[in-house]
């Protein structure tokens, strides 16, 4: 059974049924007891860090998702549920997260931009040219692979997944990125530390893509 934790943020329902529709059951709740007994954990979320910080801490789900992943069980972050895995983010103030992942959450910078490829010269070489990004990274968008965790089996690099947020992850160790993605800068698109694995992008938006991920997410052994 799954445990799609329910803390009053994002369209839990969504994540819910993509999970149906590859096979695998799963409840929406908040109650510790289920979340203990679940066979793997889903932190979803979409809002304010600090609010959605909060919430767990209001509905004293923050303590039973840690023993979930200190248990050794799957647990997936998604958008925001990869963020408050960090150990602070920058949203509006410096908020504290969970500190699972030593890390900030950084925003995207509105300044940013792209590369132009020179025609005037043999070799490809690129000149920095200020480039209207929007925030938020809404959208779709490819990853590249760096560490290839079970839940990315038979995904291909360069597969496209939805995105939309305003804000990116910054890992200390570099070595827990299994994605990233180029949005004015290259940024972990996902994480993958143990039996963690949680991602920026909505696998239960991104078609048969993200509904594989999700397949391979339930598939996995505690």
């Amino acid at each position: 059974m799954i445990a799609i934790i329910d803390y009053d943020m994002g369209n839990l329902r969504s994540v819910q049924k993509g999970f149906e529709r590859v096979g695998h059951r799963s409840i929406v709740t908040r109650n510790p007891k289920d979340i203990s007994n679940a066979s793997h954990v889903v932190l979803p979320g979409v809002g304010a860090f600090k609010d959605c910080m909060d919430n767990l801490k209001n509905y004293e789900v923050a303590e039973p998702i840690l023993s979930a992943i200190q248990s050794g069980k799957p647990f997936l972050g998604i958008c925001l549920g990869l963020q408050l895995l960090f150990s602070e983010s920058e949203e509006f103030g410096n908020h504290k997260g969970l500190d699972v992942i030593k890390g900030k959450v950084k925003k995207f910078q509105v300044s940013s931009f792209k590369f132009q490829e020179t025609e005037t010269q043999t070799t490809a070489t690129c000149n920095l040219q200020p480039a209207t990004l929007k925030i938020p990274h809404m959208g779709w968008n490819d990853i590249k692979i760096k560490n290839r965790p079970p839940v990315l089996q038979n995904i291909a690099d360069g597969s496209y997944l939805y995105f939309v947020h305003s804000y990116y992850v910054a890992p200390e160790d570099k070595g827990v990125i299994a994605t990233t993605t180029s949005y004015g800068i290259e940024f972990a698109s996902s994480v993958w530390k143990d039996n963690i694995f949680a991602c920026q992008f909505h696998p239960e938006k991104s078609q048969k893509t993200g509904l594989r991920i999700l397949k391979n997410f339930g598939d996995m052994k505690g």
